[in-house]
């Protein structure tokens, strides 16, 4: 942060100030001064009218004459020259139809009133000349190659001098540089001619100064003469000639010195200074350092300059003696001075110059002659004694200083006056000042004698002069340094023997204006949001404003920006945000700026310049020009190509490059007409594309890589269909792309047999089932034929598989049974598995079949049997892809002696299936006996199953348990969620240990934990829930905490409003309760009178056949027997969840019996209900059987 550089000029102003001198008022008398007049050497644009300007002051205001070429100009005679109003200034009318050339000449202006002559200086009035350039016929130039050369430009005399400039007859400029340029005199030099240069013509251009015309030259032609070799050759100068020369120059002009040199090769220009160092503080080399400047010289810089020219051949040097001579310059210049009746004065002209210039004094324009003795003044060389005034010597005199090489004129009055005291300057001003800041207090006197003057502080008698403070000749008071305590009010008091005047300043120091907190450089992406921070301080009595300024320009704040306080935000910043921003705080007394400068980053643009060079059979090297990283330096490029034959418009990329680099090898494939692009990238992203390059066509080969992933497989069972990965664009090498497909059957030796298709697939027909063949896939185009490929093995289409064979079954004891296959004669494909099918029977009552899918490598099943009675029916069929082949069927046979059941022994494993494995329980066939059944299903994985089955019967609850070895844990757990409680309940197949141990958490993260002691299944409540709240639950072992279930989540419903009203308070509800309750009493009444009629009820056999152990399940973990032909219950076996589960072959446990509904015992058991169904001629004979139950009396009242 800094001050503006307002503030700086304001002082330099200031300064200025303080040290004119005293000014007469106006309403005294006052001989004239000149205040405004014409340069001496004055050049004038011909087209305009003429002002030579003289302006004056005095009181009273003087008249003004002329003279030219030193006699009296009359200007009432010339009607086209005219005075400026109040003014003596002349007007030239040149618009009216004046000849400027008729006016040229000196002019020199007098001012007079009757208190002295003021004069201006000798003005040379001279009109601007162009003259046309003569016409000439240039011949063409003939030079060798390796000759120096100078076309000469030689202009026409102008004034003031033309710019002089070369270029070609087409107006292209001429190049130049270290061989070729211009000289200070215009002309071209060649330090070396070269071939090349004969390829344009040179003509020289001059430009008017002031109508700005350009006249140029007739061209030079060249024609160079080549020889073999160009001979190399030391330098010699063409300018300037010789080994020494000499330069005048006046003080505070320019110096230039110039040494243009040729040879072979370019020579190059050394400047020194003999005896001492180059002055570099105004020191410029310029002309390819042909040229030294030295800006402003002075006497110092006179002395021995040379220039040195070298090349590998040689140097030559060339020495300048600069002389400086001086025009007359003020060393003491006269001023006005004022004296009162009988004081005495001088005025003082002092002057130099080189030569030293003469002293010429005159008074009121009229030279002072030594033999006329003045009694009142005194000329003593440059200085002139005045003694004892009288009100009538007010007068002005003129100091001339001259030499060769110019002159200097002075106009300085003595006005004699007899005034009291006076100050000038408004009474009682109010200054405010920033603190640490300099600051002046002006009170401007006058009186004549000259008044003393003294400043004083809150009326305090000591005079205020020295030190911080300092008192100037005008009277002003400056305060080098402000601070608070000088705060206050501050009297002037002016002096002399006729009087005093006094005035009072009041002066009040305020806070400065500064940025605490500016913007900071930043780096943006594009389109975001960038803040610029300023935070101000300022005095709070000072009115404060901040603005901004983007580039050194007002900032408009458009839509896109807002200005919050006092920081600045720009949203969505693009590229023409980047620039530097300044923070502007303004008050009335001063200012602060602080500046940031907001770089945004975007993505690079496209390269550019796609160039295609060193071109070959396989490759190709791409150069181009990267784009603006856009302030993201780029990290690389990706290069893509897009060919016209296969995929027209689609582009493909071919290699990526690192960003530090602009040219790639590219590798190519043959027969491939290439167009190639550029991506750059940085971190914000990819370019756009670059243009495309021109295109590339590479000569066709053969193929030389067959097509990939060639597969043989049939669709049919009488077909195979080979098909292959086609080859690419880069691939083909050539016109006319097809494929050369080969099939036979394997290990037959038969011939080949082949097709040549032009797509990537062919069908094979008529083929035997299921066959392996040999499979060869070539590419070939219109120059010849791929390598030999390779062959692949494929297959025909399958077909439905013959029957297992030896399908047999034996039972080892009276648990098992197991069963034993071949895989089939014919499998007609790839075996995907057995279909394996048993139900359990027992006379004409089925249970549910079951159906285990078996791997193809399985043949061997064993059956785990819950009795020793039932028998089963087992269907066997192997399966391919293309389906389930033929069926084999056979029965067990009937055993004719019943044991009661026994328990199976815990080693007896359960089959691994890929489908749920549901295994039955079969109960004894006396009709009172009931029986609860809980099935549990466990996805199957290569591994065994615990399954428990419990069974109650009339007389004992007899448990035939099959315990298997436990592998993977299985858990199902179900919720039923309410608004503010859920009941949890699940079933594992895990050591839990002696405590379970139930983790619910909410959304917020929030855990709780309860313990559950007992065995499983079990269930838990979970109360004090949260409506609408999502929960995840699981259950794990409080002694072995890696056995754990994965969360389960749900959600409670959401709670009831307040208007909603129970409905268990209202009375509607009540009443129809009631009526509900006494219906189902009377129903009840109804079922037990016909049950005490009693009825006719089937009686079983007294010998059947038991049920095997692996009767069907229900889902439920129910089965029960059924006739055949039976019709299936009205209702419907549900499972625990309460839906209807799907079946899972086509013979339903519908088709066989209906299950009834399971409840758990305490120790984890289940007892089943077994609801057997009459024959169809039982039941039409006596209907009361079916009222066995209340439920069946309702149904049977329906």
């Amino acid at each position: 942060m800094k001050s503006h550089p307002g503030l700086w000029i304001s002082f330099i102003i200031l300064i200025l100030q303080l040290v004119c001198a005293i000014k007469v008022p106006q309403d005294l008398y006052q001989p004239p001064t000149i205040t405004k007049e014409s340069e001496k050497n004055y050049i004038v644009d011909p087209r305009d009218n003429i002002n030579i300007e003289c302006e004056a002051t005095g009181n009273p205001f003087p008249t003004f004459t002329w003279t030219r070429n030193g006699k009296f100009y009359n200007v009432a005679k010339d009607p086209k020259v005219s005075f400026r109003r109040r003014s003596g200034t002349l007007v030239i009318d040149i618009y009216g139809g004046g000849r400027p050339e008729d006016y040229e000449g000196e002019y020199q202006c007098f001012a007079r009133n009757r208190h002295g002559t003021a004069l201006s200086n000798k003005i040379v009035l001279q009109v601007s000349r162009s003259p046309l350039w003569p016409k000439e016929n240039l011949d063409p130039v003939v030079v060798n190659e390796g000759a120096s050369l100078i076309l000469q430009c030689n202009p026409p005399p102008s004034l003031p001098p033309p710019v002089i400039f070369w270029m070609s007859s087409s107006m292209e400029p001429i190049a130049q540089n270290r061989r070729v340029s211009q000289g200070l005199n215009g002309d071209l030099y060649f330090s070396n001619v070269l071939r090349e240069d004969a390829h344009t013509d040179y003509s020289c251009n001059a430009r008017s100064h002031f109508t700005h015309t350009i006249q140029q030259k007739n061209a030079y032609t060249l024609k160079v003469l080549t020889t073999r070799g160009v001979p190399e050759r030391i330098p010699t100068f063409l300018l300037p000639m010789g080994t020494s020369s000499t330069k005048l120059v006046l003080r505070d002009e320019d110096l230039l010195l110039e040494c243009i040199a040729s040879g072979v090769p370019t020579p190059e220009i050394m400047w020194y200074k003999k005896g001492g160092e180059l002055p570099n503080q105004k020191l410029k080399f310029e002309n390819f350092n042909k040229t030294l400047r030295i800006s402003r010289v002075s006497e110092e810089d006179s002395g021995e300059y040379f220039c040195q020219a070298s090349n590998r051949m040689g140097s030559i040097r060339h020495t300048i003696t600069v002389r400086v001579k001086a025009a007359p310059f003020w060393l003491d210049k006269p001023k006005d001075l004022i004296l009162a009746p009988g004081e005495n004065g001088r005025l003082v002209c002092r002057a130099n110059g080189n030569p030293k210039p003469t002293i010429q004094w005159m008074m009121n324009g009229e030279p002072i002659l030594a033999t006329e003795p003045n009694p009142n003044f005194e000329v003593a060389g440059d200085t002139i004694i005045f003694r004892e005034v009288q009100s009538g010597n007010s007068a002005v005199f003129q100091c001339n200083a001259s030499n060769a090489h110019g002159y200097l004129l002075a106009n300085a009055f003595i006005n004699i006056l007899d005034v009291p005291s006076r100050v000038l300057g408004p009474r009682n001003q109010l200054i405010r000042v920033i603190e640490y800041n300099r600051t002046q207090l002006d009170c401007p006197f006058f009186g004549s004698p000259i008044p003393t003057l003294r400043w004083f502080k809150n009326g305090q008698g000591s005079n205020l002069d020295g030190g911080n403070y300092r008192v100037h000749e005008n009277g002003t008071l400056e305060i080098s340094v402000v601070r608070k305590e000088d705060q206050g009010k501050y009297t002037c008091v002016a002096t002399n023997i006729l009087g005093n005047a006094e005035n009072t300043v009041r002066l009040e120091v305020k806070e400065p204006t500064r940025i605490i907190k500016g913007p900071e450089d930043q780096i943006a992406k594009r389109g975001t949001t960038v803040r610029l921070d300023c935070r101000v301080r300022s005095d709070p009595t000072l009115r404060l404003m901040v603005t901004w300024m983007k580039d050194d320009t007002q900032l408009h704040i458009g839509s896109r920006m807002s200005k919050e306080g006092d920081a600045l935000t720009i949203f969505g910043v693009a590229e023409r945000d980047q620039g530097a921003y300044t923070c502007v705080a303004r008050t009335e007394l001063d200012q602060d700026f602080a500046k940031a400068y907001l770089t945004i980053q975007d993505k690079p643009d496209p390269p550019m310049d796609l160039e295609l060079t060193d071109l070959a059979e396989r490759s190709v090297r791409l150069t181009w020009t990267p784009g603006d990283d856009n302030n993201s330096p780029i990290t690389g490029f990706i290069i893509q190509f897009e060919e016209n034959r296969y995929q027209p418009g689609t582009w493909h990329n071919l290699a990526s490059v690192p960003g530090n680099v602009n040219s790639a090898l590219l590798r190519l494939s043959p027969y491939v007409n290439y167009q190639f692009r550029v991506l750059a990238l940085n971190d914000l992203g990819s370019s756009m594309p670059s243009p495309s390059s021109e295109r590339y066509q590479t000569n066709g080969s053969p193929p030389e890589v067959n097509p990939g992933d060639i597969r043989g497989a049939g669709t049919r069972k009488d077909n195979m269909e080979i098909t292959w990965t086609a080859l690419n664009s880069t691939q083909a090498y050539g016109p006319n792309l097809r494929y050369i497909v080969k099939w036979r059957q394997r290990h037959t030796g038969e011939p080949w047999s082949n097709v040549t298709v032009w797509t990537n697939k062919h069908v094979v027909w008529n083929t035997p089932v299921y066959t392996p063949y040999e499979i060869r896939v070539q590419a070939e185009n219109e120059f010849g034929r791929a390598p030999e490929p390779g062959t692949v093995i494929g297959y025909s289409g399958e077909d439905l598989p013959s029957q297992p064979k030896n399908f047999r079954f034996y039972d080892p004891n009276r648990e098992l049974i197991i069963l034993e296959w071949s895989p089939p004669e014919h499998p007609n494909g790839n075996l995907t598995g057995y279909s394996l099918r048993y139900q359990a029977f027992n006379g004409s009552r089925f249970a549910r079949p079951v159906v285990e899918i078996l791997s193809p490598n399985q043949t061997k099943y064993t059956l785990t049997r819950t009795d020793p009675i039932s028998r089963y029916r087992f269907t066997l069929s192997a399966r391919t892809q293309v389906g389930a082949g033929e069926v084999v069927t056979a029965d067990t046979p009937l055993k004719q002696d019943e044991v009661p059941p026994t328990s199976v022994p815990p080693t007896s494993p359960v089959p691994v299936t890929d489908a749920p494995t549901e295994i039955p329980t079969v109960p004894p066939t006396t009709p009172s006996a009931t029986t609860t059944v809980l099935t549990t299903t466990i996805t199957a994985r290569p591994t065994t199953t615990t399954v428990l089955t419990t069974t109650a019967t009339e007389s004992l609850a007899t448990t035939v348990a099959s315990i298997l070895e436990i592998a993977p844990e299985h858990w199902d757990i179900k919720i039923s969620p309410n608004s503010h409680w859920a009941n949890i309940t699940w079933v594992y197949n895990v050591q839990m240990g002696s405590e379970v141990m139930v983790e619910y958490i909410d959304s917020n993260n929030m855990s709780r934990i309860l313990p559950v002691r007992g065995h499983a299944p079990t269930s838990i409540q979970l109360s004090d829930l949260v409506p609408g709240m999502t929960y995840r639950v699981r259950v794990y072992s409080q002694e072995h905490h890696s056995v754990t279930s994965p969360f389960v989540t749900f959600e409670t419903n959401s709670a009831y409003t307040k208007n909603q009203v129970d409905i268990a308070t209202q009375g509607w509800f009540i009443g129809l309760m009631c009526a509900v309750a006494l219906l189902v009493l009377i129903l009840l009444i109804v079922c037990f009178i016909k049950r005490s009629r009693g009825g006719k009820y089937p009686v079983r056999e007294k010998k059947e056949v038991a049920l095997g152990p692996d009767d069907q399940k229900d889902e439920d973990g129910s089965f029960d027997y059924s006739d055949e032909d039976n019709k299936p219950l009205q209702g419907s076996q549900t499972s625990i969840d309460g839906t209807i589960k799907q079946q899972e072959s086509d013979d339903s446990l519908v088709d066989y019996g209906e299950g009834g509904e399971g409840q758990f015992n305490e120790d984890g058991s289940f007892i089943g209900q077994y609801t057997v169904k009459k024959d169809k001629d039982e039941t039409e004979g006596n209907e009361s059987s079916e009222a066995t139950s209340p439920v069946n009396a309702i149904y049977s009242l329906a």
